[in-house]
């Protein structure tokens, strides 16, 4: 399905002021955006769920772990690529992490890889986890409140993932150096 990328002139213009504050932001507008402007009202939603997700209890960096975690399993091609950048230009996380979530590979971190690992089963299983698999999170460190937390960054990923695939969303220039390819469903 074809969607036109607006930008903050031609948007519709209850979605404008969105696109605005996120070429502020990011110094351009997101293919992704500029496709949600197409329902402003997803738009707006998209936008409140991502500042709620950054008033979670995770630290950015593990905010940033599990979204990429959501959109390998959901195999996004444009997710993978923008979070792969923000984790490791903006957080300066090891490379190494980074390529094993893309991998589905064990973290060398024991409580990223936790997180990880809860996050993928979560997607995996449409939120049916064994108790062991609770367990292991909960062992890592983390609590019952980051539990449900996962599931709001299931819930924004899901909403971009899905888009991303209805559109065929192409990558921004600046997110080229992390572009992942998957397999045609």
């Amino acid at each position: 399905m074809d969607f036109t990328i607006y930008n903050e002139e031609n948007a519709p213009e209850s979605a404008q002021p969105f696109l605005k504050g996120a070429k502020e932001k990011f110094g351009f507008v997101p293919n992704l955006l500029g496709e949600f402007a197409e329902a402003p009202s997803v738009l707006e939603g998209y936008l409140k769920l991502d500042e709620i997700v950054g008033n979670t209890s995770f630290s950015a960096k593990e905010q940033q772990l599990a979204i990429l975690a959501v959109s390998i399993e959901n195999e996004c091609h444009y997710c993978s690529a923008i979070h792969s950048t923000i984790l490791k230009n903006q957080l300066n996380t090891n490379e190494d992490i980074v390529t094993a979530v893309r991998n589905g590979e064990p973290l060398p971190d024991e409580k990223f890889d936790a997180l990880v690992t809860y996050t993928r089963k979560a997607v995996q299983n449409r939120g049916h986890l064994s108790d062991a698999d609770i367990q292991a999170f909960l062992d890592a460190g983390y609590t019952k409140q980051n539990a449900l937390e996962i599931n709001l960054i299931i819930a924004l990923k899901t909403i971009s993932n899905y888009t991303n695939h209805l559109a065929d969303t192409p990558l921004d220039e600046a997110f080229e150096s992390e572009r992942m390819e998957f397999e045609p469903a």
